[in-house]
């Protein structure tokens, strides 16, 4: 399986709640809600529906699948909430138990067997590991060189801070830009691989 991340980013890379004011206020998080302005159904909602019919398979760290689960369940209706809640997916967590994991077709991953158990679904016959979201899982994804692709949806504001992707290790990694669109909101769509080291 290819695993790939589509995530919503500032101009300045933070990734911190961008669906709604309430949704990660960790570290004092005041701007929660940051995308709505710049979304576009054609481009935007296309990048991410794009994204989730190509996967095969969802991953998600504790918190997002939160987030994810409290939301999803009760929509229906239309192609793309009827994908989310029917589709497999992966949760890394050390706090929540399999009772918890209300949210259809998902399977935990214990946190302490994460990265071991992430490489044997990459190795797995399959479609796309989608990750959305999951700053701290997607950041240690990159860390590992587990990302075959990232979808960057990056909209035209500053947030003076908040969660990243990106490591802060001193490792320079290349990565090659394979597709970009704009939207007519300002929001670039940029999808970058890694360069594969010789």
């Amino acid at each position: 399986m290819r695993i790939t991340a589509t995530e919503f980013m500032s101009l300045d890379g933070v990734v911190q709640a961008p669906g709604g004011a309430k949704e990660d206020t960790e570290g004092g998080f005041a701007h929660g809600g940051w995308t709505q302005s710049f979304f576009d159904p054609e481009v935007v909602g296309g990048a991410f529906s794009d994204a989730v019919n190509k996967a095969e398979a969802l991953l998600f760290g504790r918190r997002t699948w939160q987030t994810m689960a409290a939301a999803w369940p009760e929509r229906g209706g239309d192609p793309f909430a009827d994908r989310m809640n029917a589709i497999k997916k992966y949760v890394v967590t050390t706090t929540l138990d399999d009772d918890e994991l209300t949210w259809n077709n998902t399977t935990r991953i214990p946190g302490g067997a994460a990265l071991a158990r992430i490489r044997e679904l990459r190795q797995a016959a399959g479609g796309d590991l989608l990750v959305m979201g999951s700053s701290a899982l997607v950041r240690t994804l990159l860390q590992e060189r587990l990302l075959d692709e990232v979808q960057l949806i990056v909209m035209p504001v500053l947030l003076g801070g908040g969660k990243t992707i990106f490591p802060d290790d001193g490792v320079m990694r290349t990565m090659e830009l394979v597709a970009s669109v704009t939207s007519g909101t300002g929001v670039h769509v940029c999808t970058y691989r890694p360069v594969v080291e010789e």
